[in-house]
């Protein structure tokens, strides 16, 4: 089997908890020993001094780990406002994305914007709801948040919401729409097989929930982002090209 290869892009409202799951998915997938910390400035991306001193992502880094076939390579971008030239660089190279969202927080000030950007070029995105393990963590409003503010389009994963699923995939599919009105029932499998497609074309947005800092829910997200997001063979005859950002 040939391997795949995902240009992952990590963004989120500064504070959002997006270095800390980069960190979490690098520790996950065997790449580092030994979790850092952004506080302490010792995780595998914010290497700059400042971004040390300070807390906060200002240049983006890429870092590389494997999902069974896919060799991810994941670029960490900078969450505060005063950098967004920095992630409109990135978004360029992107296969697909995770918008990382705090479930205390909810949808901030800089989230619409990265949400539209992320629409605006069509790529394919993984929204992931953080912090559940923090005091004011409420996944069902910031679901509901999500579908007001950023798109209605989304589907919540980790529940058995076949009906759910269905109706929102039918919505962008005549055949399935048919199969869902007609009460023929739709096969499971051919619901995810659907999913991957709508999401790889950047029509619907599977959303995980848990805690970059505890790890639950990451290994959800490592097997959406295999699975759901566009990983690509390449052409092994073809030219050699690439792209520099």
């Amino acid at each position: 089997m040939l391997e795949r290869t995902l240009n992952l892009g990590i963004l989120a409202h500064v504070d959002a908890g997006k270095t800390t799951l980069t960190e979490r998915l690098l520790y996950a997938a065997g790449v580092i020993d030994e979790l850092g910390r952004v506080d302490d400035g010792t995780t595998q991306t914010d290497t700059l001094p400042l971004e040390q001193r300070r807390g906060i992502t200002i240049k983006s880094a890429v870092v590389s780990f494997a999902i069974d076939d896919v060799t991810v390579n994941l670029i960490d971008t900078p969450g505060h406002p005063d950098f967004i030239a920095e992630v409109e660089r990135v978004l360029s190279v992107l296969d697909g994305a995770v918008l990382v969202i705090s479930g205390v927080e909810g949808v901030q000030s800089q989230t619409p914007l990265l949400m539209r950007a992320l629409q605006r070029l069509d790529v394919p995105t993984l929204i992931f709801v953080n912090k559940l393990d923090r005091v004011g963590a409420d996944p069902d409003r910031v679901l509901e948040e999500i579908s007001a503010r950023l798109t209605p389009a989304i589907v919540p994963m980790g529940v058995d919401d076949r009906a759910k699923l269905a109706e929102v995939l039918a919505e962008r599919d005549e055949s399935l729409l048919a199969a869902y009105v007609e009460g023929d029932g739709v096969p499971y499998r051919r619901l995810r097989a659907e999913l991957a497609a709508q999401t790889g074309r950047a029509l619907v947005h599977p959303v995980f929930v848990g805690s970059a800092r505890t790890g639950e829910g990451v290994d959800d997200l490592m097997s959406g982002i295999a699975e759901l997001l566009p990983a690509s063979a390449g052409d092994a005859e073809g030219a050699a090209s690439g792209s520099v950002f």
